[in-house]
Protein backbone atom coordinates (compact mmCIF):
# COMPACT_ATOMS: atom_id res chain seq x y z
CA UNK A 1 0.00 0.00 0.00
CA UNK A 2 1.02 3.51 -0.63
CA UNK A 3 2.38 5.74 1.77
CA UNK A 4 1.00 9.14 2.46
CA UNK A 5 3.09 10.95 5.05
CA UNK A 6 2.41 14.35 3.79
CA UNK A 7 -1.35 13.77 4.86
CA UNK A 8 -0.58 12.51 8.16
CA UNK A 9 1.61 16.00 8.70
CA UNK A 10 -1.84 17.60 7.80
CA UNK A 11 -1.60 18.15 3.59
CA UNK A 12 -4.39 15.61 1.86
CA UNK A 13 -3.38 16.53 -1.61
CA UNK A 14 -6.40 14.52 -3.15
CA UNK A 15 -8.96 17.04 -0.77
CA UNK A 16 -7.03 19.81 -2.59
CA UNK A 17 -7.50 18.84 -6.03
CA UNK A 18 -11.17 18.31 -5.24
CA UNK A 19 -11.08 22.03 -3.85
CA UNK A 20 -9.30 23.36 -7.07
CA UNK A 21 -11.75 21.38 -8.61
CA UNK A 22 -14.71 23.12 -7.32
CA UNK A 23 -13.23 26.39 -7.78
CA UNK A 24 -14.72 27.06 -11.37
CA UNK A 25 -18.20 26.58 -10.77
CA UNK A 26 -18.04 29.25 -8.33
CA UNK A 27 -15.70 31.53 -10.13
CA UNK A 28 -17.74 31.78 -13.07
CA UNK A 29 -20.44 33.31 -11.64
CA UNK A 30 -18.34 36.08 -11.44
CA UNK A 31 -16.78 36.12 -14.59
CA UNK A 32 -18.45 38.70 -17.02
CA UNK A 33 -17.88 39.33 -21.02
CA UNK A 34 -17.90 42.34 -22.34
CA UNK A 35 -16.40 44.06 -25.65
CA UNK A 36 -13.49 45.10 -24.17
CA UNK A 37 -12.98 42.48 -21.66
CA UNK A 38 -12.78 38.83 -21.57
CA UNK A 39 -10.94 36.16 -19.52
CA UNK A 40 -9.21 33.63 -21.95
CA UNK A 41 -8.18 31.61 -18.90
CA UNK A 42 -9.49 31.06 -15.42
CA UNK A 43 -8.73 28.79 -12.89
CA UNK A 44 -7.21 25.30 -13.75
CA UNK A 45 -3.82 26.98 -15.19
CA UNK A 46 -0.94 28.53 -13.75
CA UNK A 47 -2.16 31.76 -14.15
CA UNK A 48 -5.10 33.69 -15.08
CA UNK A 49 -5.48 35.28 -18.55
CA UNK A 50 -7.29 38.50 -19.45
CA UNK A 51 -7.63 39.84 -22.86
CA UNK A 52 -7.98 43.67 -22.55
CA UNK A 53 -9.32 45.65 -25.19
CA UNK A 54 -6.94 43.26 -27.21
CA UNK A 55 -3.96 43.25 -25.07
CA UNK A 56 -3.33 39.69 -23.47
CA UNK A 57 -2.79 40.29 -19.15
CA UNK A 58 -1.69 38.21 -16.54
CA UNK A 59 -2.45 37.74 -13.14
CA UNK A 60 -1.42 35.02 -10.39
CA UNK A 61 -1.43 35.25 -6.84
CA UNK A 62 0.74 32.90 -4.16
CA UNK A 63 3.09 32.42 -1.17
CA UNK A 64 5.66 30.71 0.73
CA UNK A 65 3.46 28.49 2.76
CA UNK A 66 4.92 27.19 5.66
CA UNK A 67 9.20 27.93 4.67
CA UNK A 68 7.81 30.87 6.84
CA UNK A 69 7.94 28.73 10.09
CA UNK A 70 11.65 27.67 9.40
CA UNK A 71 12.51 31.11 8.87
CA UNK A 72 10.88 31.88 12.40
CA UNK A 73 12.63 28.85 13.83
CA UNK A 74 15.85 30.48 12.30
CA UNK A 75 15.15 34.03 13.20
CA UNK A 76 15.85 34.59 9.29
CA UNK A 77 13.99 36.50 7.47
CA UNK A 78 16.22 38.36 4.20
CA UNK A 79 15.40 35.92 1.74
CA UNK A 80 12.20 34.63 1.63
CA UNK A 81 10.86 37.54 0.16
CA UNK A 82 12.70 36.13 -2.77
CA UNK A 83 10.85 32.55 -2.69
CA UNK A 84 7.49 34.92 -2.70
CA UNK A 85 8.40 36.97 -5.69
CA UNK A 86 9.53 33.15 -7.24
CA UNK A 87 6.51 31.51 -6.95
CA UNK A 88 4.32 34.20 -8.38
CA UNK A 89 6.49 35.03 -11.13
CA UNK A 90 7.81 31.25 -12.30
CA UNK A 91 4.13 30.73 -12.14
CA UNK A 92 3.14 33.59 -14.79
CA UNK A 93 6.03 32.10 -17.20
CA UNK A 94 4.27 29.01 -17.74
CA UNK A 95 1.56 30.65 -20.05
CA UNK A 96 3.88 32.66 -22.23
CA UNK A 97 3.98 35.72 -20.03
CA UNK A 98 6.80 38.65 -19.33
CA UNK A 99 6.24 39.24 -15.31
CA UNK A 100 5.68 43.30 -14.89
CA UNK A 101 4.66 44.07 -11.43
CA UNK A 102 3.55 42.81 -8.06
CA UNK A 103 1.98 44.11 -5.10
CA UNK A 104 2.71 42.39 -1.55
CA UNK A 105 0.98 41.73 1.66
CA UNK A 106 2.58 40.73 4.93
CA UNK A 107 0.65 39.62 8.19
CA UNK A 108 2.27 40.23 11.86
CA UNK A 109 1.41 38.84 14.62
CA UNK A 110 3.14 42.04 16.24
CA UNK A 111 4.51 45.30 15.16
CA UNK A 112 8.40 44.42 14.27
CA UNK A 113 10.01 46.98 12.27
CA UNK A 114 13.41 44.17 12.05
CA UNK A 115 11.22 41.14 10.64
CA UNK A 116 9.50 43.99 8.39
CA UNK A 117 12.95 45.14 6.78
CA UNK A 118 14.31 41.93 6.34
CA UNK A 119 11.27 40.75 4.33
CA UNK A 120 11.23 43.72 2.22
CA UNK A 121 14.66 43.05 1.10
CA UNK A 122 14.46 40.00 0.22
CA UNK A 123 11.23 40.89 -1.88
CA UNK A 124 13.05 43.87 -3.36
CA UNK A 125 16.07 41.35 -3.86
CA UNK A 126 13.72 38.76 -6.17
CA UNK A 127 12.29 41.52 -8.20
CA UNK A 128 15.58 42.51 -9.20
CA UNK A 129 15.81 39.04 -10.58
CA UNK A 130 12.84 38.64 -11.72
CA UNK A 131 12.87 42.03 -13.58
CA UNK A 132 9.54 42.99 -12.03
CA UNK A 133 8.51 46.32 -9.98
CA UNK A 134 7.00 46.21 -6.62
CA UNK A 135 4.24 49.19 -6.82
CA UNK A 136 2.35 48.50 -3.87
CA UNK A 137 1.29 46.55 -0.58
CA UNK A 138 -0.59 46.26 2.48
CA UNK A 139 0.64 44.87 5.64
CA UNK A 140 -1.74 43.93 8.52
CA UNK A 141 -1.55 43.03 12.28
CA UNK A 142 -3.53 39.77 13.46
CA UNK A 143 -2.45 38.78 17.11
CA UNK A 144 -5.70 36.12 17.11
CA UNK A 145 -5.07 35.15 13.64
CA UNK A 146 -1.05 34.81 13.50
CA UNK A 147 1.12 33.02 15.58
CA UNK A 148 4.78 31.88 14.85
CA UNK A 149 7.88 31.20 16.89
CA UNK A 150 8.85 33.65 19.65
CA UNK A 151 5.90 36.11 18.81
CA UNK A 152 7.62 36.45 15.47
CA UNK A 153 4.43 35.13 13.27
CA UNK A 154 3.92 36.63 9.77
CA UNK A 155 2.57 35.45 6.77
CA UNK A 156 3.58 36.70 2.87
CA UNK A 157 2.00 36.34 -0.20
CA UNK A 158 2.21 38.86 -3.45
CA UNK A 159 0.28 39.18 -6.61
CA UNK A 160 1.91 39.39 -9.55
CA UNK A 161 0.55 41.12 -13.31
CA UNK A 162 2.17 40.06 -16.76
CA UNK A 163 1.41 40.24 -20.21
CA UNK A 164 1.80 38.17 -23.22
CA UNK A 165 3.59 40.22 -25.89
CA UNK A 166 1.67 41.05 -29.04
CA UNK A 167 1.81 38.95 -31.77
CA UNK A 168 2.61 35.98 -29.35
CA UNK A 169 -0.24 33.89 -28.01
CA UNK A 170 -0.83 32.24 -24.60
CA UNK A 171 1.23 28.75 -24.46
CA UNK A 172 -1.72 26.52 -22.34
CA UNK A 173 -0.87 23.24 -24.00
CA UNK A 174 -2.52 23.12 -26.86
CA UNK A 175 -0.06 22.88 -29.64
CA UNK A 176 1.77 19.85 -27.54
CA UNK A 177 2.42 17.27 -29.64
CA UNK A 178 3.59 13.72 -28.79
CA UNK A 179 6.62 13.87 -30.25
CA UNK A 180 7.69 17.03 -27.92
CA UNK A 181 10.83 16.69 -25.91
CA UNK A 182 10.90 17.99 -21.96
CA UNK A 183 13.80 20.05 -21.10
CA UNK A 184 14.39 20.13 -17.01
CA UNK A 185 15.80 22.90 -15.53
CA UNK A 186 17.78 22.44 -12.02
CA UNK A 187 16.16 23.71 -9.00
CA UNK A 188 17.97 25.65 -6.19
CA UNK A 189 16.73 22.85 -3.74
CA UNK A 190 13.55 22.31 -1.91
CA UNK A 191 12.05 25.16 -2.86
CA UNK A 192 9.01 26.76 -1.18
CA UNK A 193 6.74 23.46 -1.14
CA UNK A 194 6.43 20.26 0.93
CA UNK A 195 7.71 21.81 3.68
CA UNK A 196 4.94 20.43 5.92
CA UNK A 197 6.78 17.19 5.64
CA UNK A 198 10.07 17.90 5.15
CA UNK A 199 9.65 19.77 8.66
CA UNK A 200 8.40 17.13 10.29
CA UNK A 201 10.45 14.36 8.89
CA UNK A 202 13.43 16.27 9.29
CA UNK A 203 12.94 17.96 12.86
CA UNK A 204 11.89 14.77 14.51
CA UNK A 205 15.41 13.55 14.63
CA UNK A 206 17.79 16.99 13.91
CA UNK A 207 17.71 20.47 15.42
CA UNK A 208 17.78 23.49 12.57
CA UNK A 209 21.64 24.12 13.30
CA UNK A 210 22.74 20.83 12.78
CA UNK A 211 25.33 20.22 9.96
CA UNK A 212 24.73 17.33 7.51
CA UNK A 213 28.08 16.49 5.75
CA UNK A 214 26.48 15.31 2.49
CA UNK A 215 24.16 18.90 2.40
CA UNK A 216 27.68 20.43 3.22
CA UNK A 217 25.64 22.88 5.66
CA UNK A 218 23.15 23.22 8.55
CA UNK A 219 19.67 21.75 7.78
CA UNK A 220 18.15 25.09 8.48
CA UNK A 221 19.99 26.73 6.01
CA UNK A 222 19.42 23.85 3.28
CA UNK A 223 15.89 24.63 3.65
CA UNK A 224 15.96 28.55 3.61
CA UNK A 225 17.81 28.45 -0.01
CA UNK A 226 15.40 30.82 -1.87
CA UNK A 227 13.41 29.42 -4.81
CA UNK A 228 15.15 29.36 -7.91
CA UNK A 229 13.60 32.37 -10.39
CA UNK A 230 13.77 31.41 -14.07
CA UNK A 231 12.41 34.45 -15.62
CA UNK A 232 15.53 35.58 -17.70
CA UNK A 233 16.09 31.99 -19.21
CA UNK A 234 12.83 31.29 -19.69
CA UNK A 235 12.25 34.86 -21.61
CA UNK A 236 14.90 34.18 -23.67
CA UNK A 237 14.12 30.80 -25.03
CA UNK A 238 10.28 31.98 -25.75
CA UNK A 239 11.85 34.95 -27.65
CA UNK A 240 13.91 32.09 -29.76
CA UNK A 241 12.72 28.69 -30.12
CA UNK A 242 9.08 27.27 -30.73
CA UNK A 243 7.62 26.19 -27.02
CA UNK A 244 4.77 24.02 -27.39
CA UNK A 245 3.99 23.95 -22.94
CA UNK A 246 5.67 25.09 -19.36
CA UNK A 247 5.52 23.77 -16.45
CA UNK A 248 6.22 24.94 -13.01
CA UNK A 249 7.49 22.50 -10.45
CA UNK A 250 5.87 23.50 -7.39
CA UNK A 251 3.15 22.36 -4.98
CA UNK A 252 1.67 18.65 -6.26
CA UNK A 253 5.35 18.53 -7.72
CA UNK A 254 5.34 16.43 -11.08
CA UNK A 255 1.14 15.80 -10.99
CA UNK A 256 1.49 19.43 -11.96
CA UNK A 257 2.38 18.53 -15.68
CA UNK A 258 -0.90 17.19 -16.30
CA UNK A 259 -2.23 20.74 -16.24
CA UNK A 260 -0.66 21.27 -19.01
CA UNK A 261 -1.64 18.32 -21.10
CA UNK A 262 -4.93 17.81 -21.30
CA UNK A 263 -6.37 19.67 -23.91
CA UNK A 264 -3.69 17.23 -26.09
CA UNK A 265 -4.69 14.22 -23.29
CA UNK A 266 -1.09 13.92 -23.78
CA UNK A 267 1.48 12.11 -20.90
CA UNK A 268 4.99 12.93 -19.85
CA UNK A 269 7.29 9.78 -19.89
CA UNK A 270 10.80 11.01 -17.99
CA UNK A 271 12.99 8.49 -18.19
CA UNK A 272 16.24 10.46 -17.95
CA UNK A 273 15.98 12.01 -14.17
CA UNK A 274 18.77 13.33 -12.84
CA UNK A 275 20.00 11.51 -9.44
CA UNK A 276 17.63 13.97 -6.60
CA UNK A 277 19.74 16.48 -4.57
CA UNK A 278 21.23 15.16 -1.17
CA UNK A 279 18.14 16.97 1.12
CA UNK A 280 15.58 15.22 -0.97
CA UNK A 281 17.38 11.68 -0.50
CA UNK A 282 17.44 12.65 3.60
CA UNK A 283 13.75 13.61 3.80
CA UNK A 284 13.27 10.22 2.10
CA UNK A 285 14.99 7.89 3.75
CA UNK A 286 14.44 9.61 7.50
CA UNK A 287 10.80 9.39 6.51
CA UNK A 288 10.43 6.22 5.05
CA UNK A 289 8.69 7.81 2.00
CA UNK A 290 7.86 5.82 -1.20
CA UNK A 291 9.71 7.16 -4.10
CA UNK A 292 6.03 7.72 -5.38
CA UNK A 293 5.59 10.05 -2.80
CA UNK A 294 8.19 12.28 -3.13
CA UNK A 295 7.89 12.63 -6.70
CA UNK A 296 4.35 13.62 -6.47
CA UNK A 297 5.54 16.54 -3.41
CA UNK A 298 8.71 17.80 -4.14
CA UNK A 299 10.84 18.88 -7.06
CA UNK A 300 13.27 16.35 -6.63
CA UNK A 301 16.01 18.81 -8.28
CA UNK A 302 13.67 19.95 -11.28
CA UNK A 303 12.19 23.59 -10.55
CA UNK A 304 10.70 23.88 -14.07
CA UNK A 305 10.16 21.68 -17.41
CA UNK A 306 9.99 22.65 -20.93
CA UNK A 307 7.70 20.94 -23.62
CA UNK A 308 9.38 21.67 -27.39
CA UNK A 309 10.75 20.15 -30.39
CA UNK A 310 14.08 18.15 -30.40
CA UNK A 311 15.24 20.61 -32.95
CA UNK A 312 15.27 23.36 -30.26
CA UNK A 313 16.80 21.02 -27.74
CA UNK A 314 20.87 22.34 -28.17
CA UNK A 315 19.46 25.86 -28.22
CA UNK A 316 17.60 26.19 -24.75
CA UNK A 317 20.13 24.42 -22.63
CA UNK A 318 22.62 27.04 -24.07
CA UNK A 319 20.40 29.66 -23.08
CA UNK A 320 20.00 28.12 -19.36
CA UNK A 321 23.93 27.99 -19.35
CA UNK A 322 24.30 31.23 -20.54
CA UNK A 323 21.87 32.28 -17.54
CA UNK A 324 23.42 30.00 -15.04
CA UNK A 325 21.06 27.20 -15.14
CA UNK A 326 21.92 23.46 -15.45
CA UNK A 327 19.08 22.18 -17.87
CA UNK A 328 19.12 18.41 -19.62
CA UNK A 329 16.54 16.58 -21.75
CA UNK A 330 14.64 14.65 -18.82
CA UNK A 331 12.08 13.00 -21.37
CA UNK A 332 9.37 13.37 -23.62
CA UNK A 333 5.56 13.42 -24.60
CA UNK A 334 3.50 10.25 -24.53
CA UNK A 335 0.06 9.45 -25.87
CA UNK A 336 -1.18 8.20 -22.42
CA UNK A 337 -2.13 10.84 -20.04
CA UNK A 338 0.20 10.26 -17.03
CA UNK A 339 3.18 10.65 -15.59
CA UNK A 340 5.35 7.93 -15.86
CA UNK A 341 9.52 8.42 -14.12
CA UNK A 342 12.04 6.19 -14.68
CA UNK A 343 9.23 3.35 -15.88
CA UNK A 344 7.24 3.76 -12.46
CA UNK A 345 3.32 5.27 -13.08
CA UNK A 346 3.47 8.27 -10.94
CA UNK A 347 0.22 9.81 -11.95
CA UNK A 348 -2.61 8.92 -14.05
Amino acid sequence: MESNKYKKFGVDLKKIKNIHDSLPKFLNQTIKKTPSFNVLEAAGHYSSILNIDGLNITIHTDGVGTKVLVAQMMNKYDTIGIDCVAMCVNDLLCVGSEPLALVDYIALEKTNDKLVTELLTGLVQGSKLASVSIVGGETAIMPDVIKGFNGNGFDLAATVLGHIKPPNSPILGHDLLSDDIIVGIQSSGIHSNGFSLARNVLLKSHNLDDYIPELNKTIGSELLVPTAIYVNPILEILKNCEVHGLAHITGGAFSKLLRISKYKNLGFKLDNMPKPPPIFSLIQKEGKITLKEMYKTFNMGIGFCICLPKTELDKTLTICKKHGFEAMQIGQMSNNFNVVINNKLLIS
